[in-house]
């Protein structure tokens, strides 16, 4: 059987790693982690897992200490995982399964990458609809053949060679309420506005109508009426529209980052 390392990148996340380590265990045959240097109790459970722990400073991009934890690996294959997420059982199994198999397409080429479905966990429920599921991710890939491009937090990796689809879902506990939520989004929106000063966008009416008018509305038609969020019910609604909400609210930050130079653009502003 091909190892499995499990590359992690952790934050303050005491209240989430343990159900992410428990859920791999079985699976994966060594832990490394990457911690942002840690205020809480993280790196002493992710010690108590027997995990390879280097502590790092915490950029406001994430994925750049998830590379040095995929560049700390040393098994056949990398299972990529954030600490708020969950091996299912019925996935574990699919995962051993296939790669006992040695995965190869049709014409006999490697597979060198899979896509996990992922259920994501919303205001009490997970979403079906909205084009929450299957939120398909690429979290496994082969030791050298994945990496993140870490150049955006919603980004997936890039896999070199072939990649195929998985069929049993990974579980995503992002936000177990609504606070937990709008501080995620404070933090993205912020992200965001650094990635339109880094574009260099220019402030016009053109701009100002699309990402104030045109881009939430659009996004919100997409994900509410055509994707149906409105099966979702209320938590639908909600995450249908702080999506398109995030348009407006980055652009007037990064606004303000050119008009007032002091305001604080980083992970507490």
């Amino acid at each position: 059987m091909p190892k499995i390392s499990l590359a992690i990148a952790t934050y303050n996340e005491q209240d989430n790693i343990a159900r992410c380590l428990n859920s791999v265990q079985g699976l994966v045959s060594e832990i490394v982690a990457v911690d942002g240097s840690s205020g809480d109790k993280t790196v002493d459970i992710l010690k108590s897992f027997k995990a390879k722990v280097t502590v790092a400073s915490n950029p406001l991009n994430f994925h750049i200490n998830k590379n040095k934890a995929i560049d700390r690996c040393s098994g056949d294959w990398i299972l990529q995982l954030d600490a708020d997420e969950v091996v299912t059982p019925e996935l574990k199994r699919e995962i051993l399964h296939i790669i006992d198999q040695r995965p190869t397409t049709n014409d006999q080429r490697p597979i060198n990458g899979f896509w996990l479905p992922r259920k994501n966990f919303f205001l009490g429920k997970f979403l079906k609809k909205g084009g929450q599921y299957p939120d398909y991710t690429l979290r496994l890939y082969r030791k050298g053949k994945g990496r993140l491009p870490a150049k955006s937090v919603h980004e997936q990796a890039e896999v070199f060679g072939k990649t195929a689809n998985l069929k049993n879902p990974l579980l995503h506990y992002a936000y177990p309420d609504f606070s937990h939520y709008l501080e995620h989004f404070r933090l993205y929106t912020s992200f965001f506005a650094k990635e339109l000063k880094e574009q260099n966008l220019p402030i016009n009416i053109v701009t100002m109508v699309d990402y104030l008018l045109i881009k939430p509305c659009f996004w919100f038609a997409k994900t509410f009426i055509r994707h149906k969020g409105f099966y979702d019910g209320l938590p639908g609604f909600i995450f249908s529209f702080f999506s398109a909400l995030r348009f407006p609210v980055a652009f007037i930050k990064y606004c303000l980052i050119l008009f007032t130079p002091r305001v604080n653009c980083s992970p507490g502003g």
